[in-house]
């Protein structure tokens, strides 16, 4: 589509609806959509660059799910949660999240490291996934990464990131970490 008609119709809508729909709405950024592959998360006080990968390019599989998987981390703070909690979660949560996919891919055949890919949709509400790592063979989540907003009495709400195994079906939480967020309600994850 012009790049005339593009801004015609966001002017438009934006007229019709005195302005409740924000031009930063994911419409919008389908709309707008930029041919450059870097993509940027960013607030008044930060701004997070980071590129696609696919990891079936990539030569060394571990470092490339470690991309990715910050990537939809990234991905599924935001742009209104992840500014915020950025340096938390690269100094805390990520190193845990690297050490806990490293055992993980280590215990797969070395023929079949290259038949893990790793999820590419976040979900978002309120809902915990972040990623899983799949085995496409057996076509079923070797680990899944979530966080869940926790509310402590008193204190305020808490990002709990945390992770499930297939060996015991999923059942057991495996705690990575909290980071704080503030006594308010946090925003709906993908905003």
């Amino acid at each position: 589509m012009k790049n005339w008609m593009k801004k015609s119709i966001i002017v438009t809508v934006a007229l019709l609806t005195f302005g409740l729909i924000s031009p930063d709405h994911f419409i919008w950024e389908q709309l707008l959509d930029n041919k450059n592959p870097t993509k940027t998360i960013s607030s008044d006080a930060h701004t997070i660059d980071f590129e696609p990968v696919s990891i079936a390019k990539a030569p060394d599989v571990k470092e490339t799910i470690a991309i990715a998987a910050r990537e939809q981390s990234y991905i599924k703070f935001g742009e209104r949660i992840g500014p915020f909690i950025q340096n938390e979660f690269d100094e805390i949560i990520f190193p845990r999240i690297q050490e806990v996919m490293d055992m993980t891919i280590a215990k797969v055949d070395s023929k079949k490291v290259a038949n893990l890919t790793i999820s590419e949709q976040p979900s978002g509400e309120y809902h915990e996934k972040i990623f899983h790592i799949i085995d496409n063979d057996a076509k079923k989540d070797l680990i899944r990464f979530h966080v869940r907003t926790d509310k402590k009495p008193l204190e305020g709400y808490y990002f709990n990131f945390h992770y499930h195994l297939e060996e015991d079906n999923y059942t057991k939480h495996y705690a990575l970490g909290e980071i704080f967020w503030s006594k308010n309600t946090p925003p709906k994850w993908l905003s």
